[in-house]
């Protein structure tokens, strides 16, 4: 059965930093391109950053961009994003996504999120 468990959210104030974790479990970590994604209320859900399977690219949303950092730990099969100098328009709550491509299809996974408050 395939897991993917967010944590590391919280409350914290405008300016201030969170590492968000998401452990994997149940899925080959190392041919998944992981991603994060957020959806604040009455907004659609969007992409913040992604990491090919290998590690070797990433790609984010303009909005976070040299805020914002991800990475994956192939031991733990873990991927974090490091978030710094955090806003009010950052609240949302976070998303894990692992995505696999075959030659003719695709498979993604979800977590179940987790909540990112940005505020004084």
């Amino acid at each position: 059965q395939v897991q993917l468990v967010e944590s590391g959210g919280g409350l914290v104030q405008p300016g201030g930093s969170l590492r968000l974790s998401c452990a994997t479990s149940g899925l080959t970590f190392s041919i998944h391109a992981m991603s994060w994604y957020r959806q604040a209320p009455g907004k659609e859900r969007e992409m913040v950053a992604t990491i090919t399977s290998t590690g070797g690219s990433t790609m984010y949303a303009d909005s976070v961009k040299g805020r914002f950092t991800i990475s994956r730990d192939y031991d733990k099969n873990t991927v974090y994003l490091q978030m710094s100098r955090l806003k009010s328009e950052d609240t949302a709550v976070y998303y894990c996504k692992a995505r696999f491509d075959s030659r003719s299809s695709y498979y993604e996974h979800w977590g179940q999120g987790t909540q990112v408050t940005v505020s004084s």
